[in-house]
């Protein structure tokens, strides 16, 4: 992990093969937000459009209703006169088109929001995320078309994967792009402003970086190491890149949100200063959202495209598309040389405790989460670590667990590398479609030559805690239980506006028990007052069975609570090399540090 539409849909009757579209982008007044966006139809028989917008943005698994965005859907013939425009759907419209040979649908989208999934729009640039902002022919997303972008007077550059069309508007500043079909319109963004861009060239294959924002990276920094990241991928998949061109675009903000794939282009949301301390950080979502040209662009789950722009588009294989993908992006950072060892080691003992600590792992299988992440994962609640488990992590979890099974199996000679390999040339090059969950299971059965069940019954779809010591001790990892029966409050406590805050509560926990709940303010502890610190320093302090008085407020109504400690044991694991099986550890994490 890591966009909204408008589509025109012609009746059966009213469409033929030589239809062309046409769109025009215009921002002339950036400071109301507004996106002013025409779709052109021509060159078809009479009948009516509908124009339909998606509600969701493809790698953003969250029905967002994009249609909120859009005003003044207005439709128009060759002459000029105003068509009628009917509401049919919360994301469609409907134009009677009549006996018009050619139909010009004009609307506008509120853009102000800057995320990698949402457009935005002001003095400084403008973003598109073209799911959130283009339309589509219902039915015949098929159609190639242009795109003609009018910047604002004070935008200079734009920045987008689509190749420049032949041929250009004249007498305007303006850029004309071309795309083959609406799926790869709505897969590219579009960066408009004063960007700073450079390029660099990793094998045959040149990456443009549009760079919006100020912030303290260096250019001459991020072309070294942006290519030895991308050179490193490419070595996972045997140097079969099918991109001969790639685009970053990168915002540096306040708030950074991570990142989004696009087939042949990604968008990065990055605190402005992370090239500083964070800057590892940067490079590993780098690595997450340029691993995902092939897994999840490429290598995907049959229901990941082509999509349906109109509802949800579940798969219960997102720990594959995502936790595979987390995997590697940390992987790729020690073969690249900005790990030891020592330290990927260190970072994938956090990412296993995180994941068999949380109360979730026990609740909600990896394989319901990615199912459910279009109604749990991006609506999180206080109660959501009691019933979760993210299939980021735990399926990047899993993936080093079945890394190491197939470097065992095969001695030192194959990794994940060769599977993903292995799915790639099956079913992208072979079949140029998705798989089924049987197909995956099928096809890790078939490249490791046994049967499976086992690993999807207790760890996929059940929620079993693996044996790591076994399976990780053979390519030459120590894994030590760490985790020890201790005393725990179990509720999660900040400090807000001088009062002490209750933000999270385990469930099972003494302090679920004793009747405490998300929101209350704790004012006292036997009596004395407290704030955020002191109450944890305080319950801390009690043994096993002894107990405390809470006075809270909940709703600005006084209660007292009586809490009773109880022993809670977090599991927790530590990892180290045990000096066997080198060859095989030297294989996983091969690297000079």
């Amino acid at each position: 992990m890591r966009s909204a539409l408008l589509a025109i849909s012609l009746s059966l009757a009213g469409i033929i093969h030589a239809q062309k579209i046409q769109y025009a982008l215009r921002m002339t007044k950036p400071q109301n937000h507004y996106f002013e966006v025409e779709m052109e139809v021509s060159e078809f028989k009479a009948g009516d459009l509908t124009v339909k917008m998606p509600v969701w943005a493809p790698g953003s698994y969250l029905v967002r209703e994009f249609s909120k965005n859009v005003n003044l859907v207005r439709a128009y013939d060759e002459k000029g006169a105003e068509l009628k425009v009917g509401k049919t759907a919360k994301n469609a419209w409907k134009v009677t088109a009549g006996k018009s040979k050619k139909v010009r649908v004009q609307y506008e989208v509120y853009a102000f929001e800057l995320s990698v999934r949402t457009s935005f729009l002001d003095l400084t640039h403008g973003f598109v995320s073209s799911s959130g902002v283009f339309c589509y022919l219902d039915g015949h997303k098929d159609k190639p078309g242009t795109v003609t972008v009018y910047p604002y007077k004070d935008f200079k550059v734009i920045t987008t994967p689509l190749e420049k069309a032949s041929e250009q508007k004249s007498g305007e500043r303006s850029e004309t792009f071309q795309f083959p079909n609406y799926d790869v319109l709505v897969d590219s963004p579009f960066e408009i402003g004063n960007q700073e861009v450079f390029d660099f060239t990793v094998a045959d294959t040149k990456h443009k970086v549009a760079v919006y924002g100020a912030g303290n990276y260096d250019v001459d920094e991020l072309k070294v190491d942006m290519a030895r990241i991308i050179k490193a991928e490419n070595e996972v998949f045997a140097g079969k890149n099918p991109n001969k061109n790639y685009t970053f675009i990168i915002h540096n903000v306040v708030n950074g949100q991570g990142g989004l794939e696009h087939a042949n282009s990604c968008v990065l949301s990055v605190n402005r200063w992370t090239y500083g301390g964070g800057y590892k950080d940067f490079l590993s979502l780098v690595a997450h959202e340029y691993f995902h040209l092939w897994n999840v662009k490429r290598i995907r789950p049959i229901q990941l495209g082509p999509f349906n722009y109109d509802e949800e588009n579940y798969t219960s294989l997102l720990w594959v598309m995502e936790g595979f993908t987390s995997y590697y992006d940390e992987l790729l950072l020690v073969r690249a040389g900005y790990y030891t060892k020592e330290e990927y080691l260190r970072k994938l003992q956090g990412t296993l405790n995180y994941v068999e600590g949380s109360v979730g792992s026990r609740v909600q299988p990896v394989a319901h989460s990615s199912y459910d992440a279009w109604i749990k994962g991006y609506r999180p609640n206080e109660n959501s670590a009691n019933t979760g488990m993210t299939y980021y992590s735990r399926g990047a979890v899993l993936a080093a667990y079945l890394d190491a099974v197939i470097i065992d199996k095969f001695n030192g000679a194959k990794c994940l590398d060769h599977f993903m390999q292995y799915l790639y040339e099956e079913f992208y090059l072979k079949k140029n479609r998705g798989f089924t969950e049987i197909e995956f299971q099928d096809a890790l059965e078939k490249f490791l030559g046994q049967d499976m069940d086992y690993f999807f019954d207790k760890y996929v779809n059940g929620t079993e805690i693996p044996n790591y010591k076994e399976v990780f001790g053979k390519i030459g990892v120590d894994v030590t239980y760490t985790g020890k029966a201790s005393t725990s409050f179990g509720a999660s406590l900040s400090q807000e506006g001088g009062n002490c805050i209750v933000k999270g509560i385990r469930a099972g926990s003494a302090a679920e028990t004793a009747g405490l709940s998300v929101g209350d303010e704790i004012i006292a502890a036997d009596g004395i007052r407290v704030d955020n610190s002191s109450v944890e320093s305080y319950v801390g302090s009690l043994g096993e069975g002894e107990t405390c008085s809470l006075l809270i407020a909940r709703d600005e109504v006084m209660m007292e609570l009586t809490v009773q400690m109880t022993l809670y044991e977090r599991p927790s694991f530590k990892l180290e090399p045990n000096g066997t099986a080198k060859n095989k550890l030297d294989y996983w994490l091969r690297t000079t540090n």
